[in-house]
This record gives structure tokens, C-alpha cells and sequence, in this order.
């Protein structure tokens, strides 16, 4: 009986357009828990399919009861989805059009002019002085650059320097570069708030990791307590860096595609 019953079943023929639509489902699958892996999402979704499995032996059970009770509470539970995870629900769109090759960097950083902030960073490792430094990428900083001081000045060592001065009116808050050129100074970035994070981490790498949470920005960090230096980039930090290290990442990050060949 039961393989006359699985004989009767057909099943879709496998043309061009159905292998084309497995693929996409696929694609977007694979999209989204490349998203969320390593996050605080990743829970959220794991206790969304257990309720949705729920669900679902509620009515092979006949548990009716219980069944109604889930339909009407799944969509509060979606909407508070939506809620707590919103920013990396906006980093996810607003990355697409980068991931699919629509949107490129018009124009790319120049290696040897990242090579100040470099130069900077070492001086401020070195003399114990605080900065966070955030490089604009595909993402606008608009909000942000309107913050705090609008300056457009060219890039370079001495004018990292002169803003970051314990005496300077400019050296609390963050320095935003965009195409190779300081938009602005004092600005105010979002603090993250991951409850992961180190305690020891302070407010400049809360706030570095908070703007690179919501955008694709690169943010290099003078810690003022110990003098070490730190990258961020999509709400993840590398900390203890010596100047040879920041250069290469942000060499890798800046151009990806510029990889150096290895030797031998």
C-alpha cells in the first residue's frame, strides 16, 4: 500500500526553471547563515525554528490548544525580530548590492596615503595617546561626519597629529576619512552593544565596533591606557597590533583583491 502510494505521488520534472529556482533557494540559505553565524542571531533563529517545529506537532498531535496558542504569537514573534535584530537586518541590505558586484569602491584608497595613519597610529602607540580613526567604505558616513567638525582636509601624519593632541578642542571623538581626505573630527560614533565584549574594551573600541556593526566602515583604535593599537571592521575586532601588522590589514582590507602573491 504504501509504495502504490509513493508510486502515485509525481514528482516535478527537473527543467532549467525549477534547477534554477533550487539554486537561488539555495544561494539565499546560504546567504543568510553566512550572516548570522558567529552572532547573537544565530540563537534567535535556532529558538524560531524550535517554535516553528512546535508548531507543526501541535497539529499532528492535535494538540489545538497549544496550536492556536503558537498561531497567534508567531507574529509578535516575528515583528520582534524585526526589533532586536534591526541592525544587522539594515548591514545585511545595504551590503547586498556589494556582494552581487553592483556596487564597487569609485575610488579606492591610496595605499601610500593610509600609510599616515599608520605612521599616526605608532605615534600614538608610542606616546599613549588615545584615537579612533574610521575609514569610510561602499556605506555612507554622512550621519556621522555631521556630528562633529566638517574639515576636508588632505589626509597626512601631520594633521592626524594635530587632532589628536590632548590640548587640541578636536581630539575627543572620532576622525572619519572619506576618499583619501578627512571629512570631519569630534565625531560621534554609536556604541555597540553586544553583550560579548570584553568589559575591558572601552568607549572609543564600543564605539568603533558600533559603526562597523552598521556599516562597512574600517576603524583603527589608539588605546590611551596601554598605548596598543586595534582594528574593526563588520563588528569584529583584532587587538594588540604592532604598525608592520596594521599596515598589512589594512592593505588586505582596503583592497582585497591586491593580495600579494607568496613566495616560494
Amino acid at each position: 500500500m504504501g509504495a502504490a502510494l509513493i508510486l502515485a505521488v509525481e514528482f516535478p520534472r527537473l527543467t532549467g526553471t525549477v534547477i534554477l529556482d533550487i539554486l537561488l533557494v539555495a544561494a539565499v540559505i546560504y546567504y543568510f547563515f553566512n550572516l548570522i553565524k558567529d552572532t547573537r542571531a544565530f540563537t534567535m533563529v535556532v529558538a524560531a525554528a524550535f517554535v516553528l517545529l512546535l508548531y507543526y506537532l501541535t497539529g499532528w498531535a492535535r494538540l489545538e490548544t497549544l496550536r492556536w496558542l503558537l498561531l497567534n504569537l508567531l507574529p509578535f514573534f516575528v515583528f520582534a525580530l524585526i526589533v532586536v535584530y534591526q541592525t544587522e537586518i539594515r548591514r545585511a541590505l545595504a551590503g547586498t548590492p556589494r556582494l552581487l558586484g553592483f556596487v564597487g569602491r569609485l575610488a579606492p584608497p591610496a595605499p601610500d596615503l593610509y600609510d599616515d595613519v599608520v605612521l599616526a597610529s605608532s605615534y600614538f602607540s608610542q606616546n599613549r595617546i588615545g584615537a579612533l580613526v574610521a575609514i569610510e567604505g561602499d556605506i555612507s558616513l554622512r550621519t556621522y561626519i555631521e556630528s562633529g567638525i566638517g574639515l576636508d582636509a588632505l589626509l597626512s601624519y601631520d594633521v592626524l597629529v594635530s587632532i589628536f593632541r590632548p590640548e587640541s578642542p578636536l581630539h575627543d571623538g572620532a576622525v572619519i576619512i572619506r576618499k583619501n581626505r578627512i571629512a570631519a573630527a569630534s565625531c560621534f560614533l554609536p556604541l555597540s552593544l553586544n553583550p560579548l565584549l570584553s568589559t575591558q574594551l572601552g568607549t572609543r573600541h564600543r564605539a568603533a565596533i558600533g559603526v562597523t556593526e552598521e556599516t562597512d566602515a574600517i576603524c583603527v583604535v589608539v588605546s590611551e591606557q596601554t598605548g596598543a593599537i586595534a582594528v574593526m571592521h563588520a563588528g569584529s575586532v583584532e587587538l594588540n597590533l604592532t604598525p608592520e601588522q596594521l599596515r598589512e590589514r589594512l592593505r588586505v582590507l582596503l583592497h582585497p583583491a591586491r593580495r600579494r602573491p607568496r613566495l616560494g
